[in-house]
């Protein structure tokens, strides 16, 4: 960890190394990946990572950290060869920074925010102002895993000034939800389902019920919080 170099100089190693794997006379395996050819990849580098965090194992999750920082990379050399609309790794690198530090008017700024819950709100602000989004639901990536999209989607219904139709179950609180879970997906192979399938209808379900309250509540102003 004691480098005498400033920090961020093996980053630009890296690029190096990466564009000469990519240019010509160097990597044929490389040259011929896409955005589309390396998600596969992407996917997989993300579960090693989470894997590696869950496990504890500190050089483990410094390798997984480098495979993943290996696919920004890799997808940063691709987009700079693109004819139409080309950025680069730098291009990148300033989009987040800017993000950042736009996103910390507390840090960067002379926005008040004492607590962590005031950065969230105060983050998911400026998120829909610069998105442009209408609904609580916009910008939830829906191609994530079933049981993190259902959670994704009842954090953001919290935030809506609604009152919500949240699913219950009468689950009692010394349960084991683990175990419940896993029973449920039993239950649901005993049926000939796919619970993955079927947790992913119920969140659109539950989605387009959220942005049908919100342009209910939109046309009527004072009710249920709209406007």
């Amino acid at each position: 960890m004691n480098r005498p170099d400033r920090p961020g100089a093996a980053l630009l190693e890296l690029v190096a190394v990466m564009d000469r794997l990519r240019s010509p006379g160097g990597c044929p395996w490389d040259a011929e990946q896409t955005h589309t050819s390396l998600l596969k990849y992407l996917v997989e580098e993300t579960y090693e990572t989470i894997e590696a965090v869950e496990s504890g194992d500190r050089a483990h999750l410094r390798e997984e950290l480098g495979d993943l920082l290996l696919q920004v990379v890799f997808h940063a050399r691709i987009a700079a060869e693109d004819a139409e609309d080309p950025f680069d790794i730098d291009d990148v690198a300033a989009g987040i920074s800017a993000k950042l530090v736009r996103r910390h008017p507390h840090v960067f700024a002379d926005v008040v925010a004492e607590t962590a819950a005031d950065v969230e709100a105060n983050w998911e602000k400026l998120k829909a102002q610069e998105k442009g989004r209408s609904s609580a639901m916009d910008g939830v990536p829906l191609a994530q895993p079933a049981l993190a999209l259902a959670d994704k989607l009842l954090s953001r219904a919290e935030k809506a000034p609604l009152v919500l139709p949240v699913p219950q179950a009468d689950v009692p609180a010394d349960a084991d939800l683990g175990e419940l879970l896993f029973a449920t997906v039993a239950a649901a192979r005993a049926r000939g389902l796919d619970a993955e399938a079927e947790l992913r209808a119920a969140c659109r379900r539950f989605a387009a019920t959220i942005r049908d309250l919100e342009q209910t509540a939109a046309r009527e102003p004072g009710e249920g919080g709209g406007a």
